[in-house]
């Protein structure tokens, strides 16, 4: 993965420091996500924040081989 420097205002740097921080991520890494979650957003207007979130975590446990098949009666 390559990376790039970009210049952020000031205000967007503190608040994901202080949101990075209470979620456990890096400042890089919290934008990031806001890039995600935004990007996601954008793609599919009419889906809730929440739904948006849910789907990265379970994206993530699938990443990591957490979820376990669901059986049919």
């Amino acid at each position: 993965m390559s990376t790039s420097s970009v210049r952020l205002d000031q205000a967007l740097i503190d608040k994901a420091s202080v949101m990075g921080k209470a979620m456990n991520r890096s400042v890089p890494k919290q934008i990031e996500y806001w890039a995600k979650v935004g990007e996601i957003m954008e793609d599919n207007p009419d889906l809730s924040y929440e739904f948006v979130r849910q789907a990265i975590i379970a994206q993530a446990e699938r990443d990591v081989g957490k979820l376990d098949a669901y059986e049919f009666d």
